[in-house]
């Protein structure tokens, strides 16, 4: 079997709001090629692809093409590390809301995922600081609304983002999931890592 490779590719022309993210992820899966897509700043589509060289050279001639609604106008293929992806995904696309309340034993993290909401209670605020590491336990199904009014503020809410290499909600499953808050207060890449006293939520450095 051949070695993993792995190309990051930046998508010109007329790409966005086209299909072209969805296209994509469909090939790669046919394709059996891993990493993610999702669009740029600047009207580009940019692209994470990681697998067989086979499959990955495969890719890299779709994106050159496009779906039929897009035109590419260039496509620039750089060299990349393989990052040890499970999935093809889109990036970028909100998974739901999150909020996080102030309640009498602190806060409390709300996630929605998979239609249902979990969540974890905190005795501090999250925080925007990386090196403050914040111990957060998760409350059984049902408890989300015990000790909160129906008018209760949330201290921070918003949309959220799933990220990382593994799948949702495998990645909570497996007890290290990375996600993306579009808060007021809270804001870029957050982790829930899953330790011997519960779970510790932590905030990234997110890239410049």
């Amino acid at each position: 079997m051949s070695a993993a490779q792995a190309i990051r590719a930046t998508v010109r022309g007329a790409v966005q709001g086209v299909g072209f993210r969805e296209a994509t992820v469909h090939r790669a899966r046919e394709l059996g090629v891993l990493g993610w897509v999702g669009n740029g700043a600047d009207g580009e589509v940019l692209v994470h692809a990681e697998g067989s060289p086979a499959g990955v050279g495969e890719l890299e001639a779709f994106l050159r093409e496009g779906p039929p609604s897009a035109r590419v106008a260039e496509v620039a293929i750089e060299p990349a590390k393989v990052e040890g992806h499970e999935q093809f995904a889109v990036r970028g696309v909100p998974a739901g809301r999150f909020a996080v309340y102030a309640v009498e034993r602190g806060f409390e993290l709300r996630l929605e995922v998979d239609g249902r909401t979990r969540a974890w209670a905190l005795r501090k605020a999250p925080s925007m600081d990386p090196a403050d590491k914040r111990l957060a336990i998760e409350l059984p199904p049902g408890a989300p609304d015990a000790d909160l009014s129906a008018a209760a503020e949330p201290w921070d809410q918003g949309l959220y983002e799933q990220g990382g290499r593994v799948p949702w909600p495998e990645a909570l499953e497996r007890g290290h999931a990375v996600f993306v808050l579009h808060g007021e207060r809270l804001h870029g890449g957050f982790a829930l890592q899953r330790t011997g006293r519960g779970w510790l939520l932590v905030k990234r450095k997110d890239a410049r």
